[in-house]
């Protein structure tokens, strides 16, 4: 975005993890995680579908683990909270389907190393994305990170009975006025929350005013941002009922909320050696890397490959103008300091654990567990060392 000198705005949206999406998004990474406590090099590429009153768990697993997809798909969904027969979806009552397959045997060939197991190729083409900008202590951007805060405070005063008419189902929506490509104010901000039929709709929009919206954007808010909470007025029946939902259709809410580029291909329910996971993660390390070494205040890195690869086709590098030395320095540095390989990837960021139920839900990226590790800054001394920097 190069809007140098205006005044614009800019929107990024959330789900709580009750959404129909984010629902199917979780149940995928808890395949894959449950595969991968037993059998770290098993290949998975697990979608889900839910709507009313059923699932349908399918995709392609070849793996020695043993697991019953359809019981690790009601412990997830009761953790979500549809426990409810109120609800329309609830764990207990549920259709679950289930229809896998193996991976394509074509597809193996170019994965599956024959020397070592971790030395893979990658499991399809494709380009990947990662950004990074300083306008975050996380550095992201702003929009989607209150946005995903904003979704996962809506949640948690669910769970914890703050407010306890609210149901699963939630979405937020957060706009962002700039000034000369620097964050200035919120200027509106769209919460829907699912709840129960008996709650008078101007105790709910007064609650997430006071007990979400003001906790967690204060710093943000002036008297004229705007709220829009509920703005039909009701919002009883959510989730899979009132809208159907499947694996990796929020990708966009999964990474900047529109801001930076996106490869295209969705992340949940996919093992290491899809780099359309693994890449996107390491895009996401080296830009967040060059932004945090202050070699540029905003950072495109844009990696791609073809099946079977062990290197990379082609390294971009967009600083937007940014850049405190040449693109050529830092694209030199990058390609030192960075494993490009889909197996060099896993390796470095240590992905072939179960750790991908939580990126599910409120963001791949800018979060601080430490399952998070392509959110390290652990290359900023090699970086400006490489770049002739103290």
């Amino acid at each position: 975005m190069r809007q140098s000198g205006l005044t614009y705005s800019f929107t990024s949206e959330a789900m709580t993890e009750g959404h129909p999406d984010k629902v199917c998004d979780q149940l995928s990474d808890a395949v894959l995680d449950e595969i991968l406590k037993q059998d770290k090099h098993g290949r998975v590429a697990c979608e889900t579908v839910a709507g009313n009153g059923f699932i349908l768990i399918t995709g392609e697993i070849s793996t020695k683990a043993s697991f019953n997809a359809a019981e690790i798909a009601k412990k997830t969904l009761k953790k979500i909270g549809y426990t409810k027969p109120e609800y329309g979806f609830d764990y207990n009552s549920v259709g679950i389907l289930t229809s896998i397959s193996e991976q394509s045997p074509d597809i193996a060939l170019g994965v599956n190393s024959k020397k070592e197991k971790h030395d893979v190729g990658a499991g399809d083409q494709g380009m990947m994305s990662g950004f990074a900008a300083n306008e975050t202590p996380e550095l992201m951007p702003l929009p989607i990170m209150v946005a995903q805060k904003l979704a996962k405070h809506l949640a948690q005063v669910r769970k914890n009975k703050t407010l306890p008419y609210l149901r699963p189902d939630g979405k937020t929506q957060v706009t962002v006025e700039y000034q000369n490509n620097k964050p200035k104010r919120i200027s509106s901000i769209v919460v829907a929350a699912q709840h129960d039929s008996n709650v008078l709709m101007s105790k709910l929009r007064k609650d997430i005013l006071n007990k979400v919206i003001r906790p967690v954007c204060q710093k943000y808010i002036d008297n004229k941002t705007k709220y829009f909470i509920n703005n039909t007025g009701r919002f009883v029946i959510g989730g899979p009922v009132a809208d159907a939902g499947c694996t990796g259709r929020k990708i966009i809410v999964d990474t900047y909320g529109g801001m930076g580029s996106h490869g295209g291909g969705a992340f949940s329910g996919k093992d290491p050696s899809k780099v359309d996971r693994s890449a996107a993660y390491q895009a996401r390390h080296i830009a967040k890397n060059i932004v945090a070494a202050k070699l540029a205040q905003k950072c495109d890195v844009q990696l791609s490959y073809v099946i079977g690869s062990k290197k990379p086709l082609s390294v971009f590098i967009d600083t937007f103008g940014t850049n405190n030395v040449s693109v050529k320095k830092i694209h030199k540095a990058v390609l030192k300091n960075f494993a490009l390989s889909p197996g060099g990837i896993i390796k470095e960021l240590n992905l072939l654990r179960p750790i991908f139920s939580k990126t599910s839900c409120y963001g791949h990226f800018g979060r601080k567990e430490s399952e998070f590790t392509w959110e390290k800054t652990d290359k900023i001394k090699a970086l400006r060392k490489a770049c002739g920097l103290n």
